[in-house]
């Protein structure tokens, strides 16, 4: 299992569907249950898990913050100890230092396909891990630092400063499949692959995403559009604010956006329409995860310092139970209700 900067919730939702957990600036790891017949959450003890846990697993850890400061990899063990008549069973863990970056590490995924870990860092580089020994399997030179990247298939695409997007064949790391560069004007926030490999999701920090597609044949490019999104009116003035967080809906292939705005929208990307608007949540949206089956989704709630060190609400992590009107495409009679909300 691997959890990753902005997406804690993310990989423990989708493994447990019960459990979600994040990472604190101070390397704290804290793991909530979610009662099944409630859906109250409540606080577990570090290290402390239900006891319907798999027996074994493994998370890399870094921080919820954008920047880990030790530029270090590190994947904790977690082993479940066969549990008597108590609520929770009690896990020992372990921490391994798999390897480092000379700055800091910004992203991290897992590709099951080809079986490695990919980070991503402001040294520009992107390092491929053997999650089985663990130790480095790669080095690869990107030209500016790592803001994003997400895994496809066995393709990954990178998202760097100045704007670029290269795409990289994980099987033959090589040579760079492609080489674009971003179509909004403004520095790239998010990138997510849609679940059906064809394309990818990109965000900027100027209130806008791009839905792309990998196939460059010219057909298949004039498919792609761009939006704008998570802007508000305050005193007759537009506030324009980033896209911190994109999350694919495994079944439906809508998905989720997370902005500064602290809203959460969902989008059906095929035929350009916004399906609907969550509540404003207490400040910006960091990071978002829908689970395995598309039942939950998660909404990291944490302020990213837009206005510089001011006061703000805590973080939050809450967990939200959707439906398929909120996530399913619509029909061609609901989208003439909708057409107001057209993109």
């Amino acid at each position: 299992m691997l959890l990753t900067q902005g997406a804690w919730v993310q990989s423990l939702v989708r493994k447990l569907d019960l459990t979600s957990a994040t990472k604190t600036w101070h390397s704290q790891v804290n793991i909530k249950e979610r009662n099944r017949t409630t859906m109250k959450t409540k606080w577990l003890l570090i290290l402390s898990l239900p006891a319907f846990l798999i027996p074994s697993f493994q998370v890399i850890l870094l921080p919820l913050k954008s920047v880990s400061l030790k530029h270090q990899l590190n994947v904790i063990h977690f082993i479940q100890i066969p549990w008597t008549r108590v609520l929770h069973s009690s896990v020992h863990s372990t921490e391994n230092l798999v390897g480092t970056h000379d700055a800091p590490i910004r992203c991290v995924e897992y590709c099951p396909e080809v079986n490695v870990m990919v980070t991503g860092s402001w040294d520009q580089t992107v390092k491929l891990w053997d999650p089985r020994t663990p130790c480095n399997a790669g080095t690869f030179s990107q030209p500016e630092k790592v803001y994003t990247l997400s895994v496809s298939g066995d393709r990954l695409i990178v998202g760097t400063a100045g704007r670029r997007v290269l795409v990289w064949d994980l099987r033959n790391m090589g040579y760079v499949q492609q080489r674009r560069e971003s179509s909004l004007k403004y520095q790239t926030r998010c990138i997510r692959a849609f679940p059906n490999k064809q394309g990818y999701v990109l965000s900027s920090i100027e209130g806008r995403v791009a839905v792309e597609y990998l196939d460059p044949s010219p057909e298949v490019q004039k498919k792609k559009y761009a939006f704008k999104c998570h802007r508000l009116k305050e005193n007759n003035i537009e506030q324009i604010y980033p896209v911190n967080a994109i999350s694919f809906h495994n079944i439906h292939n809508t998905f989720a956006t997370g902005g500064s705005d602290g809203f959460v929208n969902i989008w059906d990307p095929f035929n350009k329409k916004r399906l609907c608007q969550f509540h404003r949540y207490p400040t910006s949206i960091a990071s978002l995860a829908f689970s395995n089956d598309g039942t939950t989704l998660a909404i990291a709630s944490s302020y990213m310092y837009e206005m510089d060190d001011t006061e703000h609400p805590e973080d939050g992590i809450f967990i939200r139970q959707v439906t398929d009107a909120e996530t399913k495409p619509k029909d061609k009679l609901s989208f003439q209700y909708l057409e107001h909300q057209q993109i």
